[in-house]
């Protein structure tokens, strides 16, 4: 199953009611994180979350919802540079045998 991202919107007026809000909907399965966005909307992400369970315990528990959005969450995947290759000289080499050319070596 992919991850999701739900936005709900609910009426919070006092800190208390934003902590329950909070504190339910990370308490459901399947829940990685749970943050407010402005001052009354809840995001949670995670797998296998019922958008509707979360609507109907935030109505009966601390006010009106709303369903705002639903949707799969995009992984960023880390690009990959190819190996930068540097030249360096061995110093010793270089040291002892004066008369001939440095060699070289790939770190």
């Amino acid at each position: 199953m992919a991850k999701q991202k739900i936005v709900v919107r609910v009426t919070m007026n006092t800190d208390k009611k934003s902590r329950k809000a909070l504190g339910i909907a990370a308490s459901l399965d399947g829940v990685e994180s749970a943050s407010l966005v402005g001052s009354d909307q809840i995001a949670v992400t995670g797998e296998g979350i019922d958008s509707v369970k979360l609507t109907t315990l935030l109505r009966k528990r601390v006010g009106y919802t709303e369903l705002v959005t639903v949707g799969n969450v995009e992984e960023k995947k880390p690009e990959t540079k190819p190996a930068e290759v540097t030249w360096q000289i061995n110093p010793y080499e270089y040291y002892y045998h004066s008369y001939s050319m440095p060699s070289y070596y790939v770190c």
